[in-house]
């Protein structure tokens, strides 16, 4: 396997944050008048966890308030301690989650594995389902025997679910009582997840039912060869007919400017965001919903993409590859840019190191417009508890307040780099290393940080440059990132029909993009997506809208 290849499959791809369109279908039924009423309208709502910070490492640069990170140039040296008792009680806990990595060695022989149990105090069976599954996988256990189910649970959030919301419901603990206002005091590190995580999470028939993953504002973010770019007349204050250009100069012989994965539309969200076109949804101040489908801004962007493909400048295989396959190539220098999530920054520009300078693109102006960028759902998904006596339910949630230990604490270094000596050295700043069996055993390959998390900061191991580099990103673009404002809320149609109606205009779009189909015949497929539940779910979110502080 080559260098590149390794680096790329290894050490995973997107291993913070995948920048995903709901390209595959689940069997759902064309309503959703079954199961129960998940629907926040009308119910006593939960309140949301009391935030209290931890008091951990102080960063080198401070973030703010619209949603800068925190960002660190070197690697705390005085690590906290966050938990300070064992959280297990040594029984066997499943768990489930997605993950970016490849198949993690066997508990037997894996020393990472084997290390976070012990810190945790269980034994832990994990199911590790590749992204590429994920779909097929939750379809399985959704429709299976509830008595089988995991005890913990990763709903990730890069697809739409038929009916995630009455499944989780049904089988899952409800929380409130747990974390809802002062409640999550006892577990310090859910109570330093901040409200927004909550909030973009949202609630279900009014009630707490998950921990949030938190996630910085920055969503789906083109990352480009910097060199490649540069040579070919990229600036900063482009604008589209720039960005055409420099994408055509870019693409000679078996090298393209432009790489995309299958489901992503072409890399359509960086695009759209660029356009100016709505996210998903728009809402007005009378808090009216409409679908970015009806933005014109929305229809310029398809336009664009698909003058881009027309003049060659995509990877002829752009709605065939895989994610990790796209940033094999990306590294190789055979394309020059991929969409991918902001997290992702902490696999690209690591394993670019001594093979191409990686730089975010900041967006290009439209009709003289300033281009947006795509602003993330704050909860990268969130994570259920099957329904369980008191006791234990306590217990699951000590073992997630330990994998949310916040950056600069012993915990958090153990999940997310492993054990000192084994699965790390530290360089000459103290950074994490991994050493060659830390390149296999890791939280990307077994992906505890997918269970629970703490706050994300800005930090790549012996790295300073870029981390001030992204922090300086940051100050540029999160002023004009573009928020859906249905995160959160909740829609009976979208959780009965959302997978099907997603997935026909997702197609639809790779179609028209690709010259497949004509401009002509998208309008009619969003014609039939709104009759189908489009305009209902317009009417649901409406309805939540007001509710969801």
């Amino acid at each position: 396997m080559s260098h590149v290849t390794r680096r790329s499959v290894l050490r995973s791809a997107v291993v913070a944050g995948a920048a995903l369109s709901a390209p595959g279908l689940l069997t759902a039924c064309t309503d959703g008048s079954d199961g129960g009423d998940v629907s926040n309208t009308g119910k006593k709502l939960a309140t949301w966890p009391a935030y209290k910070a931890s008091a951990g490492a102080k960063p080198d640069i401070a973030g703010s308030d619209s949603g800068i990170q925190p960002a660190y140039t070197s690697y705390p040296a005085d690590l906290t301690t966050s938990v300070t008792r064992t959280p297990g009680d040594g029984s066997v806990v499943k768990v489930m989650s997605v993950t970016f990595g490849v198949p993690p060695k066997s508990e037997s022989q894996n020393q990472y594995w084997k290390a976070v149990e012990k810190a945790l105090g269980v034994k832990i069976e994990y199911t590790v389902v590749p992204q590429t599954d994920y779909q097929k996988k939750m379809a399985t256990v959704m429709a299976g025997d509830p008595a089988s189910l995991p005890d913990i649970i990763n709903m990730f959030s890069g697809y739409t679910l038929p009916r995630e919301a009455q499944f989780v419901q049904k089988l899952g603990t409800d929380l409130t009582p747990y974390l809802s206002g002062d409640a999550v005091a006892d577990h310090p590190n859910l109570a330093n997840i901040p409200t927004h995580a909550w909030r973009d999470m949202g609630r279900i028939g009014g009630r707490i039912y998950g921990v949030p993953l938190e996630r910085p504002v920055p969503g789906s973010t083109l990352y480009l060869n910097q060199t490649m770019f540069t040579d070919a007349g990229m600036k900063e204050g482009w604008t589209s007919d720039d960005f055409a250009a420099v994408a055509t100069k870019a693409t000679s012989g078996k090298k393209y400017a432009l790489g995309a994965s299958s489901g992503s539309m072409f890399g359509n969200a960086v695009h759209s965001a660029a356009h100016r076109a709505p996210q998903g949804w728009s809402v007005d101040s009378k808090g009216t919903f409409r679908s970015a489908l009806l933005d014109d801004r929305w229809k310029a962007a398809v336009a664009f993409q698909t003058q881009l493909r027309k003049n060659g400048s995509y990877h002829p295989d752009a709605t065939s590859l895989s994610t990790p396959d796209l940033v094999t190539l990306f590294l190789n220098g055979t394309v020059g840019s991929l969409q991918n999530g902001f997290g992702a920054y902490t696999s690209v520009y690591t394993d670019s190191k001594g093979l191409m300078t990686p730089t975010n693109a900041l967006p290009y102006s439209v009709d003289g417009s300033p281009g947006g960028i795509v602003a993330a759902r704050r909860s990268f998904g969130y994570t259920i508890i099957k329904k369980a006596k008191k006791e234990r339910v306590q217990m699951l949630l000590r073992i997630l307040d330990y994998l949310a230990a916040p950056f600069g604490s012993k915990e958090y270094e153990l999940v997310h780099y492993g054990v000192e000596g084994t699965h790390f050295t530290r360089g000459k700043d103290g950074s994490p290393e991994p050493t060659k069996l830390g390149e296999t055993e890791n939280v990307t390959n077994l992906p505890f940080r997918y269970l629970a998390e703490g706050p994300q900061v800005l930090f790549v191991p012996g790295a300073p440059d870029v981390v001030r580099a992204l922090h300086a990103w940051q100050q540029k673009v999160v002023p004009v990132a573009i928020r859906n404002p249905a995160f959160g809320l909740q829609s009976a149609t979208n959780t009965a029909q959302g997978a099907t109606l997603d997935s026909m205009i997702n197609d639809a779009v790779t179609a028209v993009i690709a010259g497949r189909s004509s401009p002509s015949e998208l309008d009619s497929i969003v014609k039939s997506w709104r009759a189908r539940g489009g305009d209902r779910m317009a009417e649901e979110y409406g309805a939540e809208y007001a509710l969801n502080a």
